[in-house]
């Protein structure tokens, strides 16, 4: 299942699994505490293994428009977990002023 959350309104729980999939120099550019780099280009099957099945994947991108096709792809290995989309991505959480770490 997919499901869609507003960045600025996400509460970050805690042990959430965050993947941001934006290419690393971007990832090293800035980025939230707590998320794991995974570029969209070497996300795979094999990449849900790292992840208890029953936690829901957070995905967040650059700007709002990668993460949704990640999800999809994701979706498409395993339909049975939950994948959360944190919309606006990056520009949305610098443009509400929320703390970024380099």
């Amino acid at each position: 299942m997919i499901r869609k959350q507003e960045i600025t309104t996400f509460d970050f729980p805690k042990d959430a699994v965050i993947w941001d999939v934006r290419d690393v120099q971007s990832y090293r550019e800035g980025h939230l505490q707590g998320t794991i780099n995974l570029p969209i280009d070497d996300i795979n099957e094999q990449s849900l293994a790292s992840v208890a099945v029953g936690q829901p994947i957070y995905v967040l991108c650059g700007g709002g428009s990668k993460a949704p096709r990640v999800a999809e792809k994701l979706e498409d290995y395993d339909d049975t977990r939950e994948y959360v989309v944190l919309m606006g991505g990056m520009r949305a959480v610098l443009a509400a002023g929320m703390s970024i770490q380099s």
